[in-house]
């Protein structure tokens, strides 16, 4: 029997997320029968290789989606606003990877080993944050011992910013001054990632907090974070503090890690191993380590968990959710 192949959008084929994408699709050997890349006027034109195929980047307009069944979308939160729609009504699944939906009470935020029932609520599909992503799988593996409260401190790549930051740090680097981030990121760390809100938290901060409750369904879960961007290329790094509500032993919460599928344990102190950026480059898993009591407060447990933020915080996710809904007969 031949497998069923589709014909799939990818909305923002060439930023930095876009390019992931195409990587992913490929390591997968996602089923593919056409593959559109759509993209601004400014970048229609362009030639993108693909499984040693030329494709050329067409321009994103409202009958970009006409004879399709998938579109991945990574294009920004005002094309998705504007364009997920139009894609939807016309039949497509969509998924999203920008913050345009994640907190639309009417649309699934998903990840796909916490939460895929949601992926049905509707044909817009939310990928959830960066960080969030990274960060729930873990907090999913001990949602059985009960979440009583979590405290997020981040340590973010510059990658998380796009090419931009990326750039930033290599100019910076190379002793120029900052163009993009407000301080010199190669030569500190910076408390800031989006805007600030009234609140004295940042956007990013927030996102954290709200989408954390919304995947592990979850809604009073106190919930607070403080997110950095590190002069670290790629791979986000996350420090959680996580209050149970009842008595473990460590041994328990390492089994719990380790039967996870997506998590790969690595809490070895005494031989320097632990969760590291470069351990994470490239990887669809979630590393976690440092795995201990917190001695300020009983059934409290530290962890730091590593992941790379481009593929399973952007684009691996997003492939993985429509895998699964292939496999599922969803799609």
């Amino acid at each position: 029997m031949n497998k069923k192949c589709y014909n799939i959008c990818l909305v923002g084929a060439t930023g930095l997320v876009g390019q992931t994408f195409l990587k992913v699709l490929e390591e997968v050997d996602f089923p593919i029968h056409q593959l559109k890349l759509l993209a601004s006027a400014r970048s229609a034109g362009k030639i993108i290789t693909f499984k040693d195929q030329e494709l050329i980047v067409r321009e994103l307009t409202a009958d970009s989606f006409d004879g399709y069944q998938l579109a991945f979308f990574s294009a920004g939160g005002r094309i998705s606003k504007k364009y997920a729609p139009i894609a939807r009504d016309k039949g497509l699944v969509v998924i999203d990877n920008s913050s345009a939906w994640r907190m639309n009470p009417e649309i699934g935020l998903v990840v796909p080993e916490v939460n895929f029932a949601d992926s049905q609520l509707n044909k817009i599909i939310a990928n959830p944050n960066c960080s969030t992503i990274q960060s729930v799988i873990p907090l999913a593996a001990l949602k059985p011992f009960g979440l009583k409260s979590v405290t997020y401190s981040t340590y973010q790549a510059v990658s998380g910013s796009g090419a931009a930051g990326l750039a930033d740090l290599k100019r910076t680097l190379a002793g120029a001054n900052p163009e993009f981030y407000p301080h010199n990121i190669s030569q500190t760390c910076i408390p800031e990632i989006d805007v600030f809100l009234d609140n004295g938290y940042t956007k990013e901060e927030m996102k954290m907090v709200n989408e954390t409750r919304k995947i592990l369904h979850l809604p009073d879960l106190p919930v607070c974070a403080t997110c950095v961007r590190v002069p670290v290329m790629n791979s986000h790094a996350v420090s959680v503090r996580v209050e149970l509500n009842q008595e473990f032993k460590l041994t328990d919460i390492t089994r719990a890690f380790n039967a996870h599928e997506s998590i790969v344990v690595a809490n070895d102190g005494a031989n320097h191993l632990y969760p590291t950026s470069t351990m994470a480059e490239g990887s669809a898993f979630v590393f976690v380590g440092r795995i201990r009591r917190d001695l300020s407060a009983p059934n409290s447990l530290l962890f730091y968990c590593v992941a790379d933020n481009v593929r399973k915080g952007a684009a691996t996710n997003a492939v993985q959710i429509a895998l699964k809904m292939i496999k599922e007969n969803l799609l």
